[in-house]
């Protein structure tokens, strides 16, 4: 097997609309830096390829009464029916070992286009359900996942007793009802916080700093090669 062959991949899901962004910027640090540390890195841009974020019953075989999303999820994986762009976008989920997901920080949340990518992508009989199941058992176990994003607000804000809260709390619903529920070991996020309110040289800082915290990750557990 080649070194090429042997070397993990890091699939970077990102979700902002400028490509000059700090946001942007701070991705493409962080896919240099899984670079550097011999990762294999497919960077998928949401907004660049116009991803169409809506799960809806157009994308399936026609369906008669109820639509049921997921049974038709499941049905098209075991029909071999799944949606062309879908299928080509599961295919790299899966074959990544580590997932980033790239993101500004909107209502406390993900993005709508990529909370759609999930919708769509997290396929129901693929990496949960049907042949596999939820958490140690899904599709997605012994992979790795993390969240790479920034925030409008400042850190103390996101901190117990400050005015949002606890981060940890924030993220309990990617964390734990995303990444988890289809398998993935779930790392520490990488944030910064304000980048709007940075001068130039905050900026830079921060992304030096983000270099080093992928860094860090990448120099972890990898997965075992055949």
């Amino acid at each position: 097997m080649s070194t090429f062959d042997a070397a993990p991949v890091a699939l970077i899901v990102h979700a902002h609309p400028e490509p000059q962004s700090f946001n942007t910027a701070q991705m493409a640090t962080a896919a240099q830096a899984l670079r550097d540390a011999g990762y294999r890195v497919d960077v998928l841009d949401l907004y660049s390829d116009a991803w169409a974020p809506v799960l809806g019953r157009e994308e399936f075989a026609p369906v008669e009464g109820y639509f049921k999303p997921q049974a038709e999820q499941q049905r098209a994986v075991e029909e071999g029916t799944l949606d062309a762009a879908v299928e080509a976008q599961l295919d790299r989920l899966l074959a990544a070992d580590l997932l980033v997901l790239s993101f500004p920080l909107w209502w406390f949340s993900l993005p709508a286009i990529l909370k759609g990518w999930v919708d769509r992508v997290f396929v129901m009989g693929a990496v949960f359900g049907g042949d596999h199941g939820l958490f140690g058992d899904a599709a997605l176990a012994g992979k790795r996942a993390m969240l790479l994003f920034t925030t409008g607000g400042p850190g103390e804000s996101f901190r117990p007793g400050g005015a949002i809260g606890s981060m940890d709390d924030l993220l309990f619903h990617i964390h734990r009802g995303m990444l988890e529920f289809v398998g993935y070991q779930v790392l520490d996020p990488v944030i910064t916080y304000g980048p709007a309110r940075m001068t130039d040289q905050e900026r830079a800082a921060a992304l030096d700093t983000v270099r080093e915290s992928v860094a860090l990750v990448a120099a972890g557990p990898r997965p075992a090669v055949d």
